[in-house]
């Protein structure tokens, strides 16, 4: 079949109507499953090879409609079927303070009046600066509960940046972790902000931590501007007359922030119907989940990924969370022993930081179900090396890899099992996400092997940017086949098997003076096996002997840097030359002690390109 055969063959699928559309996924499916004999049409989009994967209920069971309240709360009939009270299954272990489910439902609940009673209605926003305490999850969920919207910001964000997410969303009501009091001290007078509701770690710590957090912590409030977590809960009854609002569709309930594939700073509104989503495609794609499993969880509330992954499904699955407010990396180890977690989430930095540790050389880590990897494309020697880790350790899985991205929810992508766990694949699209490549030019759609932009569209796509129209069209865009896809930024392939590979961010591309195309990424992947590396990130400098134009530079991070650094570089470089086409030479090497990240663990590449800007502005300068 020629390639202008199967584009045709595509538009006469487009052009089905919507009862044909059904009997066509059903064929699709069936061709995916090998069912049915027939020749695929050689697009992923229409093909979705991927549902071989999946059984005929995954792919066609309807997503619970409701609040996420709601969601995790139906879950308590299907938990009393395996435990017979609902005060002995634990849903959140805070330090060794051990909150049953029953208690927090009930704490939900209670919430929920006491929000209603201060004056919270539906769609109002109420702004939380806070990290992983239950209080957080109490208010995320009594706001859903009575359909506001949380507006969840980083609380290591600057005095001046929490102003600007609190103008923007209009909150009257800011909730704070006490020890960022001091940024938001003077908010009342430049925002909408009435009441600020100051939470102290030590608020649901056990006795005595409690007693010994507050001897050490002496964070005392100036009550003329703030309210205490205990005041607030006196002063608001948990009992009221008012009604909370009937459950709408597509209402918005979290707002997340992220520079989204600009730079920019938005916030991504994300209704209940995305989290759920999100959620149940996870439970439903064949991990095992059961209710005795516990979840370590080390990402924060702030970001889709720590509210979507880290919160929501396991709440969904009755399954117990190990809360860790304050995350550090090089402590991964001791938590590892301490908690045995089941599931856990992390970044490709975790991981390398985790298999340093000499406390886990005999440990057996059998325990470890999912050892769930995402937010950053893992480095393919990196996974090689955790994934013969972890069989050394008596694990049964390879790392599992997943993709998203913030304004689909976090992830849409994972390798749901071994079998379909490649080498340097983000594992498959899930049962009801529908993810294929477009050349980033013409959005056409590729085929298989092709590369071109990663596009989603499905049910955990984001209402939009909050008031911001503009760029939510940048990023939504409706296609020749009618569709609405999501343009990740991100440059991928798919096989014909459905494995989703990443190469690169578009914005990453360095483009030379010539017009050459350099992806920083197959750099790297040279680097990083040759021995005595450790990790590196080649990011795009100025080409001084031309007008416009860039090239690579590489920052190095060595195993052992005492060694002859000359000898060192030069073996990068001719590496580098003999396996990368000529182009791709790198026109600078450093050797760091360290790359700098972000606050969730990814290495920060716009630093570094920051940072070798400026050094170029100063040389530039000095030969003036």
């Amino acid at each position: 079949m020629t390639k202008e055969e199967l584009i045709k063959l595509k538009e006469d699928f487009m052009a089905l109507s919507d009862d044909d559309k059904k009997e066509r996924d059903l064929y699709l499916r069936g061709l995916a499953m090998g069912e049915i004999q027939g020749p695929p049409v050689g697009y992923p989009s229409i093909d979705k090879p991927w549902l071989k994967y999946y059984t005929e209920q995954n792919i066609k069971e309807d997503i619970p409609k409701g609040t996420i309240y709601d969601y995790i709360k139906d879950q308590s009939n299907w938990l009393n079927n395996n435990e017979p009270n609902l005060n002995k299954k634990i849903a959140l272990d805070y330090f060794g303070k051990r909150i049953s489910y029953a208690e927090l439902y009930s704490n939900i609940e209670e919430l929920s009046n006491k929000l209603l009673n201060y004056g919270i209605k539906e769609g109002d926003i109420v702004s939380i600066a806070m990290p992983s305490f239950p209080e957080t999850i109490y208010l995320l969920y009594a706001l859903g509960n009575i359909g506001a919207v949380a507006n969840m910001i980083d609380p290591r964000t600057s005095s001046e940046g929490i102003k600007e997410y609190i103008k923007e969303s209009g909150s009257k009501l800011l909730i704070v972790v006490d020890v960022a009091k001091d940024k938001v001290k003077d908010i009342k007078s430049d925002t909408s902000v009435e009441d600020i509701v100051a939470i102290s770690a030590a608020d649901s710590l056990p006795q005595p931590l409690k007693t010994l957090y507050k001897l050490k912590n002496k964070n005392k409030l100036d009550k003329d501007v703030f309210m205490s977590w205990s005041d607030f809960k006196e002063k608001y009854s948990s009992e009221t007359s008012i009604q909370k609002p009937e459950f709408k569709e597509n209402r918005p309930v979290v707002i997340v922030h992220t520079g989204g594939t600009t730079g920019t700073p938005k916030g991504v509104v994300l209704t209940n119907e995305n989290l759920n989503a999100a959620s149940y495609q996870c439970e439903t794609a064949g991990y095992d989940f059961q209710a005795w499993h516990n979840w370590l969880n080390i990402m924060p509330p702030f970001i889709a990924y720590g509210v979507g992954n880290g919160l929501h499904l396991p709440l969904a699955c009755g399954i117990e969370i190990v809360l860790i407010p304050a995350f550090n990396p090089a402590e991964f180890d001791k938590l590892l022993i301490k908690y045995k977690p089941n599931h856990m989430v992390g970044v490709p930095s975790h991981y390398g930081d985790l298999m340093k540790s000499k406390k886990l050389n005999k440990q057996d880590l059998a325990f470890v179900i999912a050892p769930v990897v995402g937010g950053d494309k893992m480095d393919e020697q990196l996974e090689e090396a955790v994934n013969k880790y972890l069989k050394e350790h008596n694990c049964d899985y390879k790392i599992v890899k997943g993709y998203g991205l913030t304004e689909v929810n976090a992830a849409v992508a994972a390798c749901t099992s071994n079998e379909n766990n490649k080498l340097g694949s983000v594992g498959i699209p899930f049962p009801k996400t529908n993810i294929s490549i477009f050349n980033p030019n013409t959005e056409e759609e590729t085929q298989y092997g092709e590369i071109g932009e990663v596009c989603i569209t499905g049910p955990n796509t984001m209402k939009g940017y909050y008031n911001n129209e503009e760029e939510t069209n940048n990023i939504i865009k409706k296609h020749k086949d009618g569709m609405e896809w999501v343009h990740s930024g991100d440059l991928g392939y798919m096989d014909s098997d459905g494995n989703l590979f990443i190469i690169d961010r578009i914005k990453r591309i360095i483009v030379r003076a010539d017009g050459f195309k350099v992806f920083p990424s197959l750099i790297e992947d040279v680097i990083n096996y040759i021995p005595n590396v450790k990790i590196s990130k080649v990011v795009g400098i100025r080409d001084l002997d031309y007008a416009q134009g860039k090239v690579p530079k590489a920052h190095v991070v060595l195993e052992n840097p005492d060694v002859d650094l000359e000898e060192e570089k030069r073996k990068i470089i001719d590496t580098c030359m003999l396996k990368l086409p000529e182009y791709y030479s790198i026109a600078d090497l450093e050797f760091n002690e360290e790359l700098p990240l972000t606050p969730i663990g990814k290495i920060d590449y716009k630093k570094l390109e920051e940072e070798d800007l400026k050094k170029q502005k100063e040389k530039v300068l000095l030969k003036k």
